[in-house]
């Protein structure tokens, strides 16, 4: 009799290579629902199941906010000076410059430069 196939804490059928279910409470065996090969329950003994998620697997708007990345312009086209508090350093003024990146029907994103450090953000409108 050939021994199922452990992969982690997963055990497949010898036989046809499929996924083996758990053994219930008192069953000996435990048989492949595909070709009825049957497997002893004490297979199954010391094996540790582990469970691991990718972080990326439940956004959540924290990790988003996390992720938001911000930048350093250069003095090229920064736009129009403008009245705008700074995030970074509360200077007052920034540059602004307006981009439509939604849909023609949603409001268009307004990015902005502090004329002082050069911390860049944007806002949608």
């Amino acid at each position: 009799m050939t021994a199922a196939h452990k992969i982690g804490s997963l055990l497949f059928c010898p036989t046809c290579g499929t996924l083996l279910d758990l053994p219930k409470d008192s069953e000996p065996n435990v048989i492949c629902e595909q070709c009825g090969h049957e497997e002893p329950a004490t297979s199954y003994e010391n094996i540790k199941i582990t469970t691991r998620s990718h972080p990326d697997a439940f956004p959540s708007v924290l990790r988003q906010k996390r992720k938001t990345q911000t930048k350093t312009h250069d003095s090229e086209n920064l736009g129009d000076l403008v009245s705008e508090q700074c995030p970074n350093c509360s200077h007052p003024e920034a540059y602004s410059k307006a981009l439509q990146l939604r849909s023609a029907d949603e409001g268009s994103t307004v990015f902005y430069t502090c004329a002082s450090c050069k911390h860049g953000w944007r806002v949608n409108n």
